[in-house]
Formats: structure tokens, C-alpha cells, sequence
């Protein structure tokens, strides 16, 4: 799944570049909406977010790119990586500013950890 977003002055720390907790913020939403449209009808929440880099910092003004990838499939969870891309005013190019890897678990009413559907179920197929 790709996504997009601007980045605006509110999104920006006293240094006056975006703010790694908004950006975290986007990774989780956008890739649980991803895995939401993977596994529908299931209740899944964030479990873990890993190998967490944040490469360059991001200017006000910049259009960011996400791009959510399937990345492993468990019993139970289900990991994507994401890719951040900033393009930011004036660029010639897009430059990669931030990747991690992020992981959903289903959860039954109580908390507890409940199987994934099989691959056949899912609307897209790890690659």
C-alpha cells in the first residue's frame, strides 16, 4: 500500500524539521490500515516496531511516500516493512528518510492471541 502526506508546520519540533514521533504515528496508522485490508474482520494491534532508522531529517513542506510492503506472516502476527520517501520543495529527486519494520498481532475479544487467516484468505500475498 502507498500513501502520501504533506508535512506542515504543526507536524514540526522546536528544530523546525519534522518531528519523529508524528512520523512514527503515520508508520503505525498506515500500515495497520494495510494489514487491516489484509486480514479484514480481524482486530489486530501494533505489537512491535523494529530496525527503526530515521535517515535524514524531513523539511516543512515536504510530501512524504509510504510504502507499506508485507514482510513475514506468523501463526498469529503479521510483520510489513515500511519505506519513507521525501520530496521535499525545490528537490530535484526523492530521497529514502526513514524504514522500520512493524508488527500486528490478532487479538480475540479478551487480548489474546488468535491465528491469521491462510494465505489463500488474504487480498495480498507476501512477497
Amino acid at each position: 500500500m502507498i500513501n502520501f502526506v504533506n508535512v506542515r508546520p504543526e507536524h514540526l519540533n522546536f528544530h523546525g524539521y519534522l518531528f519523529g514521533g508524528v512520523l512514527l504515528k503515520w508508520v503505525d496508522e498506515f500500515a495497520w490500515m494495510t494489514a487491516s485490508l489484509d486480514f479484514p474482520h480481524c482486530t489486530l494491534v501494533t505489537i512491535a516496531m523494529n530496525d527503526i532508522t530515521f535517515k535524514y531529517r524531513v523539511k516543512n513542506g515536504a510530501i512524504l511516500r509510504f510504502v507499506i510492503k508485507p514482510y513475514k506472516k506468523g501463526n498469529t502476527s503479521m510483520t510489513y516493512m515500511v519505506d519513507v520517501f521525501a520530496d521535499e520543495p525545490g528537490a530535484d529527486r526523492e530521497v529514502e528518510v526513514f524504514n522500520c519494520r512493524i508488527t500486528f498481532v490478532r487479538i480475540d475479544e479478551t487480548g489474546k492471541p488468535i491465528p491469521l487467516p491462510e494465505k489463500n484468505q488474504l487480498r495480498s500475498e507476501v512477497d
